[in-house]
């Protein structure tokens, strides 16, 4: 079982992962405060300064500092890749991609040549030395089991998306010569696959079986599916840079099909859990599964219906069910079980069995998860309406964002302080023995 390979005593000081963590909420209450601010003009097209800023908001903001913080953990607990001071490398990769995504999405908004190349000067100097860092950990690991061949992998993924972000962003800054949509389509693939579904597949198949309760993935699928992303992607990649359309129509729909299966894969073992009773991580879980089913049919339809295909608001749909309804909910219904977790377990270590931690369902109460997750089910069901009727829907939208990733900031920093104040009781309980 794969829980018997992980080894919790490699785990980095809690600080690396957490200030990831922290920062991510604050991003998604800027996203929220976007669109209040721009009102129903932002549905108009995936294309207004409004809707690329609030993208990269969650994507480089929320998704990324997640991904990172969680990739902090997982690299030497799973794959035995410690990472060469691990808290330096934190600080300096936190301190580069958050000044990044803000000045990226204030680029968007404003326009100046600027704030593009100081957005991706920071994002790139931050991605750069976590791939490094981490590249350089991974050296000596061996492909062993799905998660470490998943982050291996992964890493090249968040490479390519790097740099299809940077040819976009030089284009947009330095008004540069390059067909902006073939490689948007391209940033976006890869983003979406090589990268967020590679990267949420390897977190997946430790923390679902782990925590959810569920049989283990079939071994099968564990061993191709990295494989099968970056390949699908690579191939459609070739294909539409030398314009050869059919081809690059059909492994595009291939590169959609690899998201599906690991939607179906998951949804099904989620099915199967048995935990007795289903807890607010379980059910953001199928919500983003669901969603993500619902985005790759959304997708492959607009290709085959030439009528929704034409419906311009397609696109926003799409964007919504992956991002906010997709990879923001998984993201909240791992941290909801990883941080408590993470806490425990530290202070466990900490406590070295003269003071035991406490319970996790006290570190993180199931009743601020729950207040959490319906806020967060109201932001998506608002976005998802705004869609259709943007005056109505996008100003409740904007405000359930903020008051959902306020609840998140909340119980983030109420572990923190039970992690805090537990030490307190530890170093009183050292200093009188």
């Amino acid at each position: 079982m794969m829980q018997a390979l992980l080894s919790f005593e490699q785990a980095p000081p809690l600080s690396a992962p957490m200030r990831f963590f922290l920062t991510a909420p604050l991003f998604a209450m800027l996203a929220g405060a976007l669109l209040l601010y721009s009102g129903p003009d932002m549905f108009a097209s995936r294309w207004t300064p409004s809707a690329l800023a609030l993208t990269h908001l969650i994507t480089v903001g929320f998704m990324l500092q997640v991904m990172l913080g969680a990739m902090q953990q997982l690299l030497p607990v799973v794959a035995g890749a410690n990472l060469r001071q691990p808290l330096v490398i934190a600080a300096w990769v936190h301190a580069t991609i958050t000044p990044g995504a803000l000045f990226l999405a204030a680029a968007f908004l404003i326009g100046k040549p600027l704030l593009y190349i100081s957005g991706v000067a920071f994002l790139t100097l931050g991605v750069v030395i976590f791939v490094w860092a981490a590249a350089r950990a991974l050296v000596g690991a061996r492909s062993s089991n799905a998660t470490i061949r998943g982050l291996k992998l992964a890493l090249a993924g968040l490479s390519v998306t790097l740099l299809t972000g940077v040819l976009m962003a030089a284009s947009l800054g330095l008004s540069l010569n390059f067909p902006l949509l073939q490689v948007a389509d391209l940033h976006m693939g890869w983003g979406f696959m090589a990268w967020g579904c590679t990267v949420l597949a390897a977190v997946g198949f430790v923390t679902v079986p782990m925590f959810q309760l569920t049989p283990e993935y079939p071994a099968w699928f564990g061993r191709g599916f990295a494989p099968a992303a970056l390949g699908a992607v690579m191939l459609w990649t070739l294909t539409d840079l030398v314009g050869w359309g059919v081809a690059s129509t059909l492994l595009s729909a291939v590169v959609v099909a690899v998201a599906t299966a690991f939607s179906y894969v998951t949804l099904n073992l989620l099915i199967r859990s048995k935990r007795p009773k289903r807890d607010a991580s379980h059910h953001l879980w199928r919500v983003a599964m669901g969603s993500t089913l619902l985005a790759c049919a959304l997708w492959l339809a607009a290709r085959i219906f030439s009528p929704l295909g034409y419906w311009q608001p397609w696109p926003l749909l799409f964007g919504i069910l992956i991002l906010f309804c997709g990879f923001m909910s998984v993201s909240i219904g791992m941290l909801g079980k990883i941080v408590p977790f993470l806490v425990w377990l530290h202070l466990q270590n900490r406590g070295r069995g003269q003071v035991l931690a406490p319970n996790v369902k006290k570190v993180l109460p199931q009743n601020r998860i729950d207040r959490q997750l319906r806020a967060h089910l109201l932001a998506c069901t608002c976005l998802l309406l705004a869609v259709f009727w943007p005056a109505w829907f996008v100003y409740p939208a904007g405000l359930a964002l903020i008051v959902a990733n306020g609840e998140l900031l909340r119980n983030l920093l109420y572990a923190v302080g039970i992690y805090r104040s537990h030490l307190v009781v530890i170093s009183g309980s050292t200093a009188h023995r």
